[in-house]
């Protein structure tokens, strides 16, 4: 199991961001959540089987159609709570 909090900066936010992240997080069976932040970039925990969150990150780099991602930080995480994946409330 592999559990990653990370930080997506750029154009990410009113563009579906969040929304897109939760299928595909859902399609690769990542469990986790995500929210906006108040800075302009989104926030996620990600979780599951390694090569999953991997794709999942790798998914994240290009993000929807209209996001232009500049940036991700990755650190190390502790596994959610909760089972499956969500949109949190704006940080």
């Amino acid at each position: 199991m592999d559990a990653k909090l990370v930080r997506i900066r750029g154009r990410v936010h009113g563009v579906g961001y969040r929304d897109w992240m939760v299928q595909e997080a859902t399609r690769l069976g990542v469990e986790g959540w995500v929210r906006n932040r108040s800075d302009g970039s989104v926030e996620a925990l990600v979780s599951g089987d390694p090569a999953a969150v991997g794709a999942l990150l790798t998914a994240c780099r290009a993000g929807p159609l209209l996001a232009r991602v500049e940036a991700i930080l990755e650190d190390f995480a502790e596994p959610p709570e909760q089972p499956g994946f969500r949109r949190m409330p704006t940080l």
